[in-house]
């Protein structure tokens, strides 16, 4: 059987955390910024922790081995 492949494309925008979640960044925080008020640019800040079935598909395309 030949070797499960890692989805690049989803290896560069997510993270498996120490703990074995799956870290993302927020989306909606690339442009039109100022059509956003303060409050919406401030929780767009950061990153995020992908979780139910999402989690559990990323997790598999990121590190199929694992």
């Amino acid at each position: 059987m030949p070797k499960l492949k890692t989805r690049k494309s989803i290896a560069k925008r997510m993270k498996i955390t120490k703990s074995g979640k799956v870290k993302r960044g927020k989306p909606g925080s690339r442009h039109y910024k100022a059509g956003k008020n303060a409050d919406k640019r401030r929780d767009l800040r950061g990153t995020e922790i992908c979780v139910g079935k999402v989690a559990k598909k990323m997790k598999l395309a990121i590190a199929p081995g694992r």
